[in-house]
């Protein structure tokens, strides 16, 4: 048993460098996991600054001073945030608000339509189910209701929260941004002179990573914009609402669309009925999401994560139950990295004694 486990060691933990990527690893993996919480603000930076510097080094490309293509990038970002603070958190407040309103209302006719399945299809539904399936659609709207109060009730904390993160998220984008250069020259100081295996690896994640995050930011507000024009037009209620859960959903595959499909059914089949347009707003809705699938993915992910579905569904499970949503947006990035680490790998194949 030693043996086996010292042959093992030997073979994938005999390169220093690889002793090195592990530790790294597990303490980046470390620092996340226990103080998360506390450096959420500079993790937001980060990932937003990480965005966004592409822009910055394509207009430096365009003999754009540094200053000025930070600032240039710095302004549209805080231009962009006013307009969702301004504009689009007070559309979707009171949509919510209206559409938690309406839920009793909702309630009863869902309650008079599911009534009369019993008399028309006896052989299929019964009266007791039915009857209970009513009653666990009351409990969570009850369930839900009571979350809204307490959530009502707690909201100073996060409304401190929230300005806490408007004041301090921005100020460490414009540093990150600005000062991006002197960053990465602090961080390569403490890193080993020989990182061969860490640069390759880096080179590799970074190149995945910075394609999928991007792409995926696009996708969401191409999707959600599309979906929004087209509930505005079709005149379905709660669309911006409605928009904002589908551009979200893009983020987890394969789960995403099928969870959001399920609201966006249930409003408008109580809005309209079965009817030409309850038909119609379905029809755009899945041409929206075919296009999706098959036409923008394809165009803004030029570079393939190839990871097979099994283990996308496990990254998202695992990552997501880690980090919440956050979890879930890095869930595809953090298995391409742990793909590039294990492709990357040295090892040392053991010696095959001749047979004469």
């Amino acid at each position: 048993m030693f043996k086996v486990l010292r042959d093992w060691i030997q073979r994938y933990f005999s390169d220093e460098e690889a002793v090195v990527l592990a530790v790294l690893l597990f303490l980046a993996f470390t620092v996340v996991l226990t103080l998360g919480g506390m450096l959420a603000p500079v993790l937001a930076g980060m990932v937003l600054a990480y965005l966004m510097q592409g822009l910055v080094v394509a207009l430096e490309r365009l003999r754009v001073p540094g200053w000025a293509a930070v600032g240039l990038v710095f302004a549209l970002f805080m231009g962009l945030l006013l307009v969702f603070i301004v504009v689009v958190v007070p559309l979707l407040w009171h949509q919510l608000i209206t559409l938690f309103n309406e839920l009793p209302g909702m309630l009863a006719k869902w309650q008079s339509i599911l009534l009369l399945l019993p008399e028309r299809y006896p052989h299929l539904v019964s009266d007791e189910q039915v009857l209970r399936a009513i009653e666990v659609a009351r409990g969570e709207i009850g369930k839900f209701g009571q979350w809204a109060l307490t959530f009502s009730l707690s909201s100073l904390p996060l409304l401190v929260n929230i300005m806490i993160y408007l004041v301090l998220v921005p100020i460490l984008v414009f540093f990150f941004l600005k000062d991006r250069a002197m960053i990465g020259q602090w961080v390569r100081g403490y890193l080993p002179r020989e990182r061969a295996l860490i640069t390759r690896v880096a080179h590799d994640m970074n190149r995945q990573i910075a394609n999928y995050i991007r792409g995926k930011v696009i996708e969401i507000f191409i999707c959600g914009g599309v979906t929004y024009i087209a509930f505005v037009v079709l005149e379905l209620n709660y669309a911006a609402l409605l928009a904002l859960l589908v551009g979200i959903s893009v983020v987890v595959p394969y789960v995403g669309a099928v969870v959001v499909t399920v609201p966006v059914f249930l409003i408008a089949l109580f809005q309209w009925g079965w009817s030409d347009q309850f038909i119609y707003l379905m029809a755009v809705y899945g041409i929206i999401q075919t296009l999706d699938g098959n036409v923008l993915v394809p165009l803004l992910f030029s570079e393939a994560v190839n990871l097979h579905p099994v283990v996308i569904i496990c990254a998202v499970l695992l990552f997501g139950g880690l980090w919440g949503f956050w979890g879930v947006f890095f869930a595809i990035p953090l298995a391409t990295l742990f793909k590039a680490v294990l492709d990357a790998w040295p090892r040392k194949e053991p010696e095959v004694a001749p047979l004469l």
